[in-house]
């Protein structure tokens, strides 16, 4: 018995005399790599020809997708994350239908908004599906309540 506890000792005093693998500092470029490539897909919308086509007086929006680092540091989770995306108010106007904005006597003013604008919407308006780069929305023209220049001004709650 006293045997096998001198081993333990031994092997003990070894690991502790040993330096620990940096594997973190080793995967580091790696990983701002990849949150570099992430941040440069972030709220950029799918090829053109891949979208789908509103018909009608309808709008394709696609929902901001807020930063998933903040100020400090601090990684949002997933699952914060997906559900920030699904209650977001903010899109990017992907295309709009022919129809859209052609009422002369409803819009007297011209149209509320037009493609590659940023908009505010209702929280849960319009349909969502996911395509290949993300979800979109399709909502009713007179869904948009308003138009802004930098999504990342209005406050993203949950």
């Amino acid at each position: 018995m006293k045997k096998k506890t001198e081993t333990l000792l031994e092997s003990t005093k070894t690991l502790e005399n040993q330096e620990i693998p940096k594997v973190k500092l080793a995967l580091e470029p790696d990983l701002k790599k990849a949150a570099d490539e992430a941040e440069a897909k972030r709220n950029k919308p799918p090829s053109e020809e891949r979208l789908p086509k509103p018909t009608g007086w309808r709008i394709l929006v696609l929902p901001f997708q807020p930063k998933r680092i903040t100020r400090g540091g601090i990684h949002i989770a997933d699952t914060a994350a997906e559900r920030q995306h699904l209650a977001t108010v903010c899109g990017l106007v992907l295309a709009m239908g022919p129809d859209c904005y052609s009422d002369k006597k409803r819009y007297p003013e011209g149209p509320w908004c037009k493609k590659g604008e940023w908009v505010i919407f209702a929280r849960y308006a319009g349909s969502r599906f996911k395509i290949m780069g993300g979800e979109v929305r399709i909502l009713n023209e007179d869904e948009i309540l308003a138009t802004i220049q930098d999504p990342e001004e209005i406050l993203q709650e949950i």
